[in-house]
């Protein structure tokens, strides 16, 4: 079968018309489509480019239905095609993988070797005294959430609908896909066709009031 993998929506379209999805269709992501919206997908930005998010695709019953009793049995996660286990690898910090993106880097010539030595110095530093965290899960949360983001508008930009989920037990979905310590479970991300209507769309405040010009509190108007 032949797949056009020119997008239904633009940026703007694909923004606009994305809704958490309630219920899905059975209907498969061609695989072509599911390959195209991971990898747009995980063009996400990171710090120092270390792409510490690492996701788990689900596509067989067996194993959503496994992910459900770990959901309160929440029905989207097996009524999707595809579920996303996405999570955040604490261990990005590590010298091997710093110098396997080094090497990456380099070959794509966005790396040379004052940079590298730089990465080399401040990667560590970053994870010692972590100033702009408290928490590591909160750095890899962070990122993984970013790339989610930009998942589910790549998604939407082909016409699959999404729907990121935040109930869930940590403990048991770590424990039913042998998880690893290191490794935190950010939240689950349903992708496909979603059965309608869509609810209305809930509004958004204006940036008027959760934007601030220059300092926390004050009026930001354009």
């Amino acid at each position: 079968m032949t797949v056009d993998l020119q997008p239904t929506f633009g940026l703007k379209d694909s923004i606009e018309r994305r809704r958490a999805a309630r219920a899905f269709r059975p209907d498969a992501i061609p695989d072509v489509i599911l390959a195209e919206i991971l990898r747009l997908g995980m063009r996400s930005p990171s710090g120092y480019n270390l792409q510490p998010w690492r996701f788990i695709v689900l596509r067989e019953p067996d194993s959503k239905e496994k992910l459900k009793a770990c959901a309160f049995n929440q029905p989207q996660i097996t009524q999707a095609p595809v579920v996303l286990i996405c999570c955040g690898d604490r261990t990005v910090g590590r010298s091997d993988y710093v110098e396997a993106l080094i090497k990456m880097g380099m070959e794509q010539g966005a790396i040379n070797d004052a940079y590298a030595d730089v990465m080399r110095q401040q990667i560590p530093a970053l994870f010692e005294n972590h100033p702009s965290f408290e928490a590591i899960e909160a750095w890899t949360n962070r990122h993984t959430m970013l790339a989610v983001a930009h998942l589910m508008i790549v998604a939407k930009s082909f016409g699959v609908d999404s729907c990121p989920m935040e109930g869930f037990s940590t403990a048991q979905v770590k424990e039913a896909f042998k998880i690893p310590d290191s490794i935190d479970v950010c939240c689950l991300l349903c992708l496909g066709y979603a059965t309608e209507p869509f609810k209305k769309f809930g509004g958004r405040f204006s940036y008027e009031q959760v934007c601030f010009a220059e300092t926390y509190g004050h009026t930001f108007l354009l």
